[in-house]
């Protein structure tokens, strides 16, 4: 008897000049969206602050420092895009970066490592192709650092 069991698995990527390049792009578009995210706060904000002003100027005022707290919140994280942007450039060819999870099904049964299955599987990828499925425990894992772990999907705005 076995039982199948959704887990995350670990997408790993080997740093090439095609990766650092796909990279770059979708770092860029992160950059460019908060952009239009600053861009739209301000736009949809501005005139209704100035009509709330003359009916009650400390609402304003509070509806002012949520919104700038909201536009410095996007401005924190576009920051931090940037900064990923420096790290990707000097990334040395060859070496593995994480660039996220992906889920996967496994069929345990009674005997199984669970703790390997579970969580010790890797992909890792070179230009786009599977190169290798790692199968590790999960304390082999624990000491390893990753050079550098690469999300570039922004949060939802809401």
């Amino acid at each position: 008897m076995s039982l199948t069991i959704k887990r995350e698995v670990i997408l790993r990527a080997v740093v090439t000049d095609q990766l650092k390049k796909e990279l770059t792009e979708e770092l860029q578009a992160a950059a460019a969206e908060l952009d239009q995210r600053i861009g739209q706060i301000d736009l949809s904000t501005r005139a209704y602050i100035t009509n709330l002003q003359r009916a009650d100027l400390q609402q304003a005022m509070a509806v002012r420092k949520r919104v700038d707290a909201e536009k410095a919140r996007h401005q924190e994280l576009r920051d931090a895009i940037m900064e990923r942007m420096k790290q990707v450039e000097v990334l040395d060819n060859g070496t593995e970066v994480i660039r996220g999870t992906v889920e996967s099904f496994v069929d345990v049964k009674v005997g199984d490592d669970l703790a390997m299955l579970l969580n010790g599987t890797e992909v890792v990828v070179k230009d786009g192709v599977v190169t290798e499925i790692r199968q590790r425990r999960p304390e082999a894992q624990k000491d390893e650092k990753p050079v550098l772990e690469i999300v570039t999907e922004l949060p939802s705005s809401g």
